[in-house]
């Protein structure tokens, strides 16, 4: 049964281990360090899909049996849409650490987004507005309950910060859309920050599987 679209008459490409450890992989890759591979990745963080499989395949033998479609499959079905697949390449459409220009819309922006913080570090954001730390942009989540989610690989209990992303892009911000609930950003001024009022115990059953 495909995990995205539900059909029945798929067909078996890889096991979950194996999902886990190329994942790693591309990650590692098309986030961070193109260059241990051997890879060249171009402005916009684009890089050949064959040469991609080539590299892997020669740097560890457990990856000697990829071929494009496996990569395509993960992409494919990928919950985050954390990838994307192009004329022959590949990238990843968030998480950089790398300096790339992702060429990612920047229409049908929603009009609050999210990001979860902690109490300690609440009161500099207001402060000091959003800028990036270990990432080349500011990470957004699309809805309350993706910050939560997001917050939680670091937090116990994040707070979550809402940005007036309507009033920020009027105020000439760039906001992009990366995956399917993650929007980058250069930065955000601490005028268009608030803390978040709202419970996660408020989402709708609708709201939280929108996630």
């Amino acid at each position: 049964m495909c995990p995205m679209c539900g059909a029945s008459n798929t067909h078996f490409l890889l096991k979950d281990e194996e999902i886990d450890a190329v994942g790693r992989t591309m990650a590692g890759v098309l986030r961070h360090f193109p260059d241990r591979y051997g890879l060249e990745m171009d402005a916009n963080g684009w890089i050949d899909l064959r040469d991609f499989i080539t590299a892997v395949s020669i740097r560890n033998k457990r990856f000697r049996f990829l071929k494009p479609n496996h990569i395509l499959g993960l992409i494919q079905t990928d919950p985050k849409g954390r990838y994307e697949f192009r004329d022959g390449r590949i990238r990843a459409t968030y998480g950089h650490s790398l300096d790339v220009d992702l060429d990612l819309p920047t229409d049908n922006i929603p009009e609050v987004l999210f990001y979860p913080t902690s109490e300690e570090e609440l009161g500099v954001l207001l402060g000091a507005g959003l800028r990036p730390s270990d990432r080349k942009m500011v990470h957004l989540s699309g809805t309350f309950h993706a910050a939560v989610e997001a917050g939680r690989v670091r937090i116990q209990v994040p707070v979550i910060v809402e940005i007036d992303t309507k009033a920020a892009r009027a105020s000439g911000i760039v906001i992009k859309k990366a995956g399917k609930t993650v929007y980058l950003t250069s930065e955000v001024p601490p005028e268009f920050l608030k803390r978040s009022e709202r419970a996660e115990e408020e989402l709708s059953p609708e709201e939280a599987s929108a996630d």
